[in-house]
């Protein structure tokens, strides 16, 4: 008995032993592993992050004039100030300006194409085998009336030709490069607006109008490309900003990156907010220089100029020219180009507090962006519009949206903006000046304008753009067993995310 307990008791004796021994030995171990910086647990904070694109975020800053600023975001999203070298100018109260926190402008390479495609369809002879028109020397005019509200391409190519010439290409939002695989996106400069707005019509002698045959080509040159192919178009930038423009193309460039009005006319898995980008209509009437006017002064509340009786989504236009028509503060009338029409809305909007933008054929219309260059305050009647650079700027600050099944109810709009007070009218008012900058398409581009606001939109499509492209690529080449017993390589499947 005796003997039995005393085995017990050395069993657990050198039990005890071991297991201090074990805990002894990896305490030691993991010593050695940290005073000789063998590896330890990851660390995310010393790993070296590849150089990507700047990507554009912005805040509401103190600044003077209450406008959002850009600054410069890591890939981590933590707001990192660029060192004091890199900065750029400030303005009084230490916030940067527009450009001037740009690390590094977008880098795009634009296709050569023909100019069939682009100055071309502006009546424009190029000598010898030039493609582009010295920019310098010439800049072939682009055609006025409701053309030119159509005009982004024509702006956007502008700038990215003025970007070789540049005495300080470090001060833009995007420049042009010669090599594809150093740029961010890739730019198509065919100006698909003026080209159903010009050709879209077949006459006799042909079998496909010429607007037709240009997007046909322009398909066939785009997907035998290189660039095309390594991203599966995804990273190519298409101006399709008239609702009818692209009609034959749109269904095979739907991976790129379209530039549009609005989503009126295209399914959701061709277009969507999440993929493309909402450009302003290049507004009719003149901006409003010197406006001194104030509240009491636009003696008219609301105003409405232009096409009563639409199709689709218009209906609520009909609707509500029968509601107001005969309250004696409110301007609700046919309008068209005829007659200096433009002029005459232009004239109507700055007399007025409120001016009405209601759905027509699509969501959108250039009539918003009339009564903020007038700095007229818009009364949005559109349930399905989407407006530019919506993920930065706060359309309600000078604003008013209304529902359309609100808006159609007797008495609800006219109730609601008679409640608007001088003050709060006033608020949005002085907003609408400072904003009008951001809507204004001109060359060359400033500090802000429409067209650099569109390459910032662009800008903060590239990493979501580049994460689409790399999981493309995943198994892509995969190594496989074959049916003979050897290796066969399979290319990764459309479109799987």
């Amino acid at each position: 008995m005796a003997e039995k307990q005393s085995s017990s008791a050395a069993r657990k004796s050198f039990f005890a032993l071991f297991l201090t021994t074990i805990v002894l030995f990896v305490l030691s171990w993991l010593f050695v592993l940290r005073s000789t910086g063998r590896p330890r647990p990851l660390d995310r904070k010393v790993l070296t992050t590849q150089k990507l694109p700047t990507v554009f975020h912005h805040v509401k800053s103190q600044s003077s004039n209450g406008l959002s600023r850009a600054i410069l975001v890591n890939n981590g999203g933590r707001e990192e100030e660029p060192p004091k070298s890199e900065q750029g100018f400030q303005d009084k109260d230490g916030a940067m300006n527009c450009n001037g926190n740009v690390k590094e402008p977008l880098k795009i390479f634009m296709y050569d194409l023909d100019p069939e495609f682009h100055f071309g369809l502006l009546d424009w002879k190029p000598q010898g085998d030039r493609i582009w028109p010295d920019i310098r020397t010439e800049i072939p005019p682009y055609p006025e009336g409701l053309n030119l509200q159509h005009s982004i391409e024509y702006w956007l190519t502008l700038d990215l030709l003025a970007s070789e010439i540049s005495d300080n290409p470090n001060n833009r939002v995007a420049m042009r490069v010669q090599n594809s695989s150093e740029a961010d996106l890739i730019f198509v400069p065919f100006f698909s607006s003026l080209s159903y707005n010009r050709f879209s019509k077949q006459n006799p002698h042909q079998k496909k109008s010429v607007n037709k045959v240009l997007q046909a080509k322009l398909v066939k040159f785009l997907t035998a490309q290189k660039e095309w192919k390594m991203s599966g178009g995804r990273d190519h930038i298409v101006l399709a900003h008239h609702p009818n423009s692209m009609l034959d193309a749109r269904m095979q460039l739907w991976p790129s990156i379209f530039i549009l009005a609005d989503f009126g006319r295209y399914p959701l898995n061709i277009a969507n907010v999440d993929k493309d980008v909402i450009a302003p209509y290049k507004h009719m009437v003149e901006s409003y220089a010197n406006d001194t006017s104030d509240f009491d002064s636009r003696q008219t509340l609301l105003f409405f100029q232009g096409s009563i009786y639409r199709k689709d989504g218009g209906f609520a236009r009909q609707e509500l020219f029968y509601l107001l028509k005969d309250e004696k503060d409110v301007h609700f009338a046919f309008g068209s180009l005829k007659n200096n029409g433009v002029i005459k809305a232009g004239q109507g909007m700055r007399l007025s507090k409120f001016c009405l933008n209601i759905a027509g054929d699509t969501p959108s219309s250039n009539r918003l962006f009339d009564a903020i260059a007038s700095h007229c305050v818009p009364v949005i009647i559109s349930d399905d519009i989407e407006l530019p650079y919506e993920d930065i700027l706060d359309y309600s600050e000078f604003c008013v949206f209304v529902r359309t099944s609100d808006a159609v109810k007797e008495n609800f709009l006219i109730n609601l903006i008679r409640s608007i007070r001088k003050e709060e009218w006033t608020q949005m008012w002085e907003k609408l000046k400072e904003v009008e900058a951001l809507f204004e398409y001109q060359y060359p581009a400033k500090d802000g304008d429409a067209v650099q606001m569109i390459w910032q939109s662009l800008a903060r499509k590239v990493p979501g753009v580049k994460m689409k492209i790399n999981k493309s690529r995943r198994y892509s080449d995969a190594v496989v067993p074959g049916k003979d017993g050897g290796l066969r390589s399979i290319p990764a499947p459309k479109n799987f995310w």
